[in-house]
């Protein structure tokens, strides 16, 4: 049997995009502003990507500042960000589900994002890091979208694909697919959703 969720969350980064070398370039921006050494591609991976940026910063024993700085120069470095291929023909063959985007990007650079590949159309809530006291992997941005959809968590599927994504949507109570990391179901890209998710053109 296939899943039939009443709605489906997606993280953006690194679900529906990859941001990663966007993201990565503004923290060196902003590390260098402040006169700090920038950080590897592999450092990033392996302790950063994936969580809120103030939360990265904290275990770096960096200032606020430095975050702020951050999210102004993601904006310099949309050009860095690519949609992945098959990203447009998930979202319209699941047009029969409601859907929204949680993520930790701030709310500007999300929304213009997700305007500038065309797919914001797709979604009836967009939830950010600045839409929450605490950003994954606390649950509290997934138990208020489901609040808004008026669904249960149980209700919910989530996709991420990081431990934060994972964390913060079981911790809510919803089933959790992960884009290559371990979830309740785990799968190598958006691609393989069909496999997962009934579609009205498959069983």
């Amino acid at each position: 049997m296939k899943l039939k969720p009443k709605a489906i969350l997606f993280d953006l980064d690194g679900v529906l995009v990859d941001s990663f070398d966007a993201w990565l370039a503004a923290l060196n921006d902003a590390l260098k502003i402040f006169n700090h050494h920038g950080i590897t591609k592999d450092e990033f991976i392996d302790k950063y990507w994936g969580h809120d940026l103030f939360d990265n910063l904290e275990k770096m024993n960096l200032t606020y500042e430095v975050g702020e700085t951050c999210n102004n120069f993601y904006k310099n470095h949309i050009e860095k960000i690519k949609i992945y291929p098959d990203t447009k023909n998930i979202l319209v063959k699941l047009n029969m589900y409601r859907k929204g985007v949680i993520t930790n990007t701030p709310k500007d650079s999300a929304t213009q994002v997700l305007k500038q590949f065309d797919i914001y159309r797709y979604f009836e809530l967009v939830l950010t890091s600045d839409d929450v006291k605490i950003s994954k992997p606390n649950p509290e941005i997934v138990i208020k979208s489901c609040k808004l959809l008026n669904l249960k968590p149980t209700e919910v599927i989530l996709i991420g694909d990081t431990r934060s994504d994972v964390k913060a949507g079981k911790a809510a109570g919803c089933k959790v697919i992960g884009v290559n990391v371990d979830a309740d179901y785990s799968i190598k890209n958006i691609s393989e959703l069909t496999n997962l998710i009934f579609f009205k053109n498959n069983v």
